[in-house]
């Protein structure tokens, strides 16, 4: 310790005993405030302009500090609002970042927990069509899209969706929402609308575990969030349903031909990279040039959109079934080899015998199922490939053995026709 700190000892030790009694003080600034208290007796030692004397020192001491309390708060102002500017860039820059729905949600959730102290957890629920859905979720223990219960149409969630306005419930086991319901939390939650011009898309809920008001950089920076994300979702939104269109056949509402083109690509990575098989299976309806021969293409059309359907439903959920064209039928199977390709496939054969369709008058047209089976890799090691291997398969089966199915050999090797009737080829 210096002459100066000696001499002004008490000086000091008042006004450190008055900072250390400000709890909106950091910590670690409070040995910096000191110094800085240290340069400001300093220069005023040094003026050569007169200074009227304090009466004593705690009078000079408290004036000091206050100085330094005054220009500490205007720092701490200026540095806050950087930190919120900051703040503002990296949501920007998260939300803007992708147009998938589901990483611009997790996004949003992971942004929100880190703008308000003591933050428990923060979900999302979409709007539309007068219904909400879970969209994501985020917790304190850092656990993802794990909803605790299901909006009630009295609850939080709704009442904002009603109001159109924030609603900050500032202690939730007192507050009427939460009389008629077990709730985990003892704290305080605000529900935000999400709206992009005037249209709800969403709810934004963050709960606390301490009660009491939110602080006005946290509402602010809250309703900022909710912006920007309400733009966020409605244009990820839009790109999905858009990406959905180009992918969704017209008559079948199945995939189509670029959906499973797309589904290839993540098939062949996934067997890849878990060093496992998938099957492709093309297939194609017997007796449907008649159909549309006898009642016309709209007859055809609705016939298509009903038996595809009728056939996906019965499909695993792991499994893809699209229109590949006409009245052809491509399905792919993650996980599946050869023997189980050839199960699941005349299932789908046998399932004919099941499907009924009113025709526009009495017909006696009997439709069918013939199919080509290749298997990755044994068959090819490209998704072109094995598309091309199973469909030599199924034209060697509709030629030889309709109605049943073959099993491709490789793509330039011969084909080796297998049926589970017993039918030699």
């Amino acid at each position: 310790m210096n002459d100066h700190i000696i001499k002004k000892g008490s000086v000091y030790t008042r006004a450190w005993e008055i900072i250390s009694k400000d709890d909106s003080i950091p910590p670690e600034e409070k040995k910096a405030i000191l110094r800085l208290i240290q340069v400001l007796v300093e220069t005023r030692e040094r003026s050569r302009e007169p200074q009227p004397q304090p009466q004593n020192q705690s009078e000079e001491s408290q004036g000091i500090t206050q100085e330094v309390i005054s220009q500490h708060s205007l720092i701490a102002t200026i540095k806050h609002q950087a930190d919120e500017l900051d703040a503002l860039k990296r949501i920007s820059l998260n939300l803007t970042s992708s147009l998938d729905l589901q990483k611009v949600l997790d996004a949003v959730v992971t942004e929100a927990m880190g703008l308000v102290r003591n933050a428990m957890g923060v979900h999302i629920f979409l709007y539309e069509r007068g219904e909400l859905e879970f969209g994501s979720s985020l917790d304190m223990n850092g656990v993802r899209n794990k909803p605790i219960s299901i909006p009630r149409r009295d609850g939080l969630t709704y009442s904002v969706v009603k109001t159109g306005r924030q609603i900050i419930i500032d202690d939730m086991p007192n507050h009427p929402i939460y009389q008629t319901m077990q709730i985990y939390n003892s704290g305080s939650i605000i529900g935000i609308p999400l709206k992009f011009k005037d249209e709800i898309v969403g709810v934004m809920n963050l709960s606390r575990s301490v009660k009491g008001r939110f602080s006005r950089s946290e509402l602010r920076l809250m309703s900022l969030l909710a912006d920007q994300a309400a733009v966020a979702i409605f244009n990820a939104s839009l790109y999905k349903r858009v990406t959905q269109m180009a992918n969704t056949d017209s008559v079948t509402g199945l995939p189509n031909r670029r959906a499973l083109d797309e589904r290839l690509q993540e098939e062949l990575y996934y067997a890849s990279r878990t060093n496992t098989q998938f099957s492709v299976v093309m297939m194609d309806l017997d007796g449907f040039k008649s159909v549309n021969d006898t009642f016309g293409h709209n007859t055809g059309d609705e016939l298509l959109h009903s038996l595809f359907n009728f056939l996906a439903q019965k499909m695993r959920g792991s499994d893809f079934l699209a229109r590949y064209g006409g009245d052809e039928l491509t399905l792919v199977m993650r996980g599946t080899d050869l023997e189980s390709a050839q199960i699941v496939t005349q299932k789908v054969i046998d399932l004919m015998e099941e499907y009924r369709f009113h025709y526009p008058r009495e017909t006696d047209l009997k439709l069918g199922i013939t199919a080509g089976i290749a298997i990755f890799p044994l068959h090819a090691s490209n998704p072109g490939d094995l598309l091309r291997a199973a469909d030599a398969a199924l034209y060697h089966a509709k030629k030889y053995h309709r109605g049943s199915y073959a099993i491709a050999k490789g793509v330039t090797g011969k084909l080796n026709p297998i049926h589970l009737n017993n039918q030699k080829s």
